[in-house]
């Protein structure tokens, strides 16, 4: 079993930047696909970004430029770094994980096997 617990969210005004984390534990390595997909208020789930082990990355058109992805597998945590954030960035955000290499784009929120409770990232004008 895996299991991920995700911090760092919270509100902050539009061009401001959250770094959100994602603690990994139980059965995973640095072989699995990670990444992150968030869901808005009334608006169905979209995959934000993923990463491989071999840490190629696949951004959604949305956020590249302004996020980053990056994993630390030594100490099985994922991060997400948010900059020049827009309303339309509001939204949980959850962490994910599947078994194996990443497909090669964003991976969509159900490929992913396990995934966090999420962390509620504001964004207000």
């Amino acid at each position: 079993q895996v299991q991920l617990v995700e911090s760092g969210g919270g509100s902050v005004q539009v061009g401001g930047s959250l770094r959100l984390s994602c603690a990994a534990s139980g059965y995973i390595d640095s072989s699995y696909c990670m990444g992150w997909f968030r869901q808005a208020p009334g608006k169905e789930r979209e995959g934000v970004v993923s990463i491989d082990s071999d840490t190629s990355t696949f951004y959604a058109d949305s956020v590249k430029g302004r996020f980053t992805i990056s994993r630390d597998n030594a100490k099985n945590t994922l991060y997400l770094q948010m900059n020049s954030l827009k309303p339309e960035d509001t939204a949980m955000y959850y962490c994910a994980a599947d078994r194996g290499a990443c497909r090669k784009g964003v991976m969509g929120p159900y490929e992913y096997k396990y995934r966090g409770q999420g962390t509620q990232v504001t964004v207000s004008s």
